[in-house]
């Protein structure tokens, strides 16, 4: 099984492109081959599809790309050439968010989705989805917790006295607050 392979563009076909790596031109299934560009050199995500007369290359940009396309293939009547056609589509978040909110009308526009495909894909995944919006990073909240840390106080102190903090401030401002409360 392969994870990724890195290497150069040497052929963009309409529906895959051949990446060569070490004098191996590997053909890879891609969503829009047109968004590569000849002799560029990148890190492919690979899913290699075994069945008993062939085998067959798929390629992500991306992990995040990639895993959406396994979840996919997990859903009862799709399989890898549908959903190597819905990530074509439009980008990860936007498909993930129609899941999540049952909008069948966004994924019956995706050709080869009709009524039922929809339905089963909202069925399958809606709420097993990680979208983007749930993970937001906060650079000060972050940063307040590594200056705890330096100051001698465990991670695990100082991530418990800044989730007391219920508003958003800036790093100096969170130290400050977690110091009061850790100093108690």
């Amino acid at each position: 099984m392969y994870s990724y392979i890195k290497g150069n563009i040497t052929e963009i076909n309409n529906s895959y492109i051949v990446i060569e790596n070490n004098g191996i031109g590997y053909l890879v299934y891609v969503s829009n081959p047109y968004d590569f560009q000849m002799n560029e050199s990148l890190k492919l995500y690979i899913y290699q599809q075994v069945k008993e007369d062939d085998l067959v290359l798929f390629g992500f940009r991306s992990l995040e790309e990639k895993q959406f396309f396994l979840k996919l293939i997990q859903v009862k009547g799709i399989g890898c050439k549908s959903a190597i056609g819905i990530l074509a589509t439009g980008n990860v978040s936007n498909i993930e968010s129609a899941i999540e909110a049952g909008n069948q009308s966004y994924l019956k526009k995706i050709p080869g989705i009709g009524p039922k495909a929809a339905a089963q894909i909202i069925l399958d995944l809606q709420g097993k989805l990680e979208t983007k919006k749930e993970i937001i990073v906060n650079k000060e909240y972050e940063d307040a917790v590594e200056v705890l840390v330096a100051l001698g106080y465990k991670k695990s102190s100082a991530e418990k006295a800044l989730s007391q903090i219920k508003e958003k401030l800036d790093t100096n401002s969170y130290v400050k607050k977690a110091l009061t409360i850790l100093v108690k």
